[in-house]
């Protein structure tokens, strides 16, 4: 395990964390208690990870290749030991200070009848300050929030400020137990991804990458396995916001702003409903890092090194 994962692994312990991860699930049962479910980065996985550290050229399957308009071939890394699915946590590099935000746009297969009731699990006032601000980003989104907000998919995925990428289409989990989620077996994972992909499409989604986070950051190397043939990448963090359930906008920023390094993913969300101050709290992060010299970029650009 890198120092930076230890790092990010000793904050994890924090009841922050687990609520923010806890939110990334719809707040479904009580939260994993273990160390390797709360951070997704299993010791037995870890090796997959060093190993892919090499940038290569995303083949990709139908389902995960970028469609016509987005970026040719955006770079994907190579697969980790016996051909495991790749993860991404943090550039290892040291003089270029770029930093990548990244945002959950996160709905359950079964958190229609509380969309139609009037939760908002969308957050226009967060996009929108994106695009002021100028921020390059990439959306981690469920296949679920893009049938539910196909308009603010495409509009997301036809801008050339942001890159969309798949967080599954159920938001189930990949990994057992993680943070109560109903879990998926090999074949409902791999399939759980296509639909996503699938979803993107329909929307009307180009700007799509072949990147995956796993729901509640939860995996092993099952599903790594299970995802081989999807010839993705899967990205983590290493800092948590902690914008998940929080009231605080001032506190999210302070605890970004205290995790950030160059290379740095920053892990927040982009619903409403679970995550309410991560615009407020933008407002705050982004105006700083750049009086610190940090040029935000895509997950695409930090893979690219």
């Amino acid at each position: 395990m890198t120092n930076s994962v230890r790092k990010v692994a000793a904050a994890a312990v924090t009841a922050v964390l687990g609520a923010a991860l806890a939110g990334c699930g719809g707040g479904a049962g009580a939260p994993d208690t273990g160390r390797e479910a709360r951070m997704g980065t299993p010791a037995a996985s870890a090796s997959a990870s060093a190993s892919g550290s090499a940038s290569a050229s995303a083949s990709g399957s139908p389902a995960a290749s970028p469609q016509a308009g987005a970026p040719a071939k955006p770079p994907t890394m190579a697969p980790g030991p016996n051909g495991l699915t790749p993860v991404f946590e943090r550039a290892e590099q040291q003089t270029d200070k770029t930093v990548a935000l990244t945002f959950d746009a996160d709905m359950t297969s079964d958190q229609g009848p509380r969309a139609a009731d009037g939760e908002h699990f969308d957050n226009p006032a967060l996009i929108s300050a994106l695009r002021t601000l100028k921020v390059p980003s990439t959306i981690f989104m469920t296949g679920r929030w893009a049938e539910e907000y196909p308009d603010q998919a495409k509009s997301i995925g036809t801008d050339p400020n942001f890159e969309i990428a798949n967080h599954s289409y159920s938001h189930h989990a990949f990994k057992s137990p993680c943070y109560g989620l109903p879990a998926l077996d090999a074949a409902a994972a791999r399939a759980d991804v296509d639909r996503a992909f699938a979803a993107f499409r329909q929307a009307g989604a180009v700007n799509t990458v072949p990147y995956f986070r796993f729901p509640g950051g939860c995996y092993d190397d099952q599903a790594l396995r299970a995802l081989s043939t999807a010839k993705v990448t899967a990205v983590q963090w290493d800092v948590v916001s902690g914008d998940a359930f929080a009231k605080d906008p001032g506190a999210v920023a302070e605890q970004v702003l205290a995790g950030v390094k160059p290379g740095s993913v920053v892990v927040m969300h982009c619903t409403r409903s679970a995550a309410p101050v991560t615009e407020e709290a933008i407002q705050r992060i982004v105006p700083e890092l750049r009086k610190r010299g940090y040029r935000f970029v895509k997950v695409s650009e930090l893979i690219g090194k």
